[in-house]
């Protein structure tokens, strides 16, 4: 089958048409899949936290941290696969999205079995560093091990999902972390709360879920493969050099700077945790509570990266330059009504999780600093989705060494240390770290310099 030639596309064109409509109709399935991911999330801590105890909500957070350290790896080359893809649709090449397709899944499913085999073999020492406490440790341990263990699943979906939003298409993607998200409660249920499986359990669902939404998005794909433009042949899995190359130029800088900001998390959340279970607890609910800014910042994140790429690739600078300013207003306003409701009910939501009164005293303390990252997240996200858009992946990691090692780092220490504050210091610092990457990101955007750059394909 000659794919460049072929009369049906999965390709959505995003250079024509209405910004702001193209923007929201393209962004809201990845809200639905982000709120979905949180659902799925938040349904292993309130499971945990209601038949475990802070010991497991502990363990599953630091566990989960761990988690998101090595799924952050892949991610940087699913995304930096996804901009190509996006790009190459911009200019109409579809043989150059069938290469990238395939380089895609031979280069990054192999390398999630050898992170998979490091990540298990040093799950012990690496709770070990994060300072997880002792009655946690075991719980910890069940949950980053079992999770490890399916991390070909994970990146496998990743990979699916970023070649579909770089062909334009964000509704698959909802559909088949539905069916995962599902799945998963079902599952955290009997397993932890009829079989008593604890966090083990919490992390089978997890692997079993993400499993089954894998295997159900290839099949989807396979059956569609004359409209998706990839046979699944042997030879269509060929690594190809000129796709690999920029792949790694992009994606490696993106996954150092996942790496560098999920290590600062993870620095930062070492000291939290060397105040025990209860604010390590703290700590694992909030976090879950914050992603649900996420949701919308991500979403509509994800859809204006691709929206650029796409109109990059077609050398429609103004039409980027309005994507960038509608996600702001967009992200803006989410903030402001998260922020609202946060601080209106904040032990209830907390409550959702424990009933432990230590857990329930400092919710209010939490949601205050949570709601500066809010703010943080907000500003920074549009400008971010820009430069991955145009495949800039060089100022990405220097943006990423200054949030995760100067600003988090610096400032948690800073507040957190030097100043006294504690526990509540090392979350403010945290919080206060994304400015660093908005500010100077925004200051490139509003530079122009980008519309000179050259588009990652060839």
């Amino acid at each position: 089958m000659d794919t460049s030639e072929s009369k049906t596309t999965m390709i959505n064109d995003l250079t024509q048409g209405s910004v702001l409509k193209r923007l929201l109709i393209f962004a809201y399935p990845f809200a639905l899949s982000n709120l979905l991911q949180v659902v799925y999330g938040i349904v292993d801590m309130v499971v945990i936290g209601h038949f475990v105890g802070s010991t497991g909500l502990s363990g599953a957070s630091i566990g989960g941290e761990l988690l998101n350290f090595f799924t952050m790896l892949g991610a940087g080359f699913s995304t930096s696969g996804q901009v190509m893809i996006s790009q190459y649709a911009g200019r109409g090449d579809r043989k150059g999205i069938n290469s990238v397709i395939g380089t895609m899944f031979s280069f990054i499913l192999g390398s999630s079995l050898a992170l998979s085999a490091i990540a298990l073999c040093f799950t012990g020492s690496f709770l070990t560093l994060l300072k997880t406490p002792a009655e946690a440790f075991g719980q910890g341990y069940s949950y980053a091990s079992t999770c490890f263990g399916g991390l070909f699943f994970i990146y496998g979906y990743n990979i699916v999902s970023s070649i579909l939003r770089g062909m334009g298409d964000s509704k698959r993607p909802f559909a088949f972390i539905a069916v995962a998200t599902l799945t998963n409660i079902a599952l955290d249920l009997v397993f932890v709360g009829l079989l008593g499986w604890d966090t083990f359990g919490a992390a089978l669902a997890t692997v079993m879920s993400q499993a089954l939404s894998f295997i159900l998005a290839i099949i989807y794909l396979y059956r569609h493969r004359e409209a998706f433009g990839f046979d699944f042949k042997p030879r269509s899995f060929k690594i190809g050099k000129r796709q690999l190359l920029p792949m790694i130029s992009l994606g490696l800088p993106m996954a150092l700077q996942n790496a560098a900001i999920s290590l600062s998390f993870l620095f930062v959340n070492s000291y939290i945790n060397s105040y025990g279970v209860i604010a390590s607890a703290v700590t694992g609910v909030g976090n879950k509570l914050s992603n649900v800014m996420s949701i919308v910042a991500m979403a509509v994140g994800m859809a204006s990266s691709t929206m650029i790429g796409q109109n990059f690739g077609a050398g429609k600078f103004e039409r980027c330059k309005k994507i960038v300013h509608y996600t702001l207003a967009i992200c803006l306003c989410a903030c402001a009504v998260l922020v609202t409701v946060y601080n209106l009910f904040p032990k209830q939501l907390f409550g959702l999780f424990s009933e432990d009164p230590e857990v329930l005293s400092l919710a209010p303390v939490y949601i205050k600093i949570m709601s500066v990252g809010f703010l943080s997240f907000a500003l920074m996200s549009p400008y971010i989705s820009m430069i991955n858009g145009i495949g800039f992946a060089a100022f990405c990691f220097i943006v990423a060494i200054f949030d995760g090692v100067v600003s988090r780092i610096g400032m948690a220490l800073l507040f957190g240390k030097v100043l006294g504050m504690g526990i509540t210091g090392f979350w403010l610092g945290s919080a206060l770290a994304a400015f660093t990457t908005a500010f100077m990101a925004a200051a490139y955007f509003y530079a122009g310099t980008w519309k000179k750059r050259g588009l990652l394909v060839k």
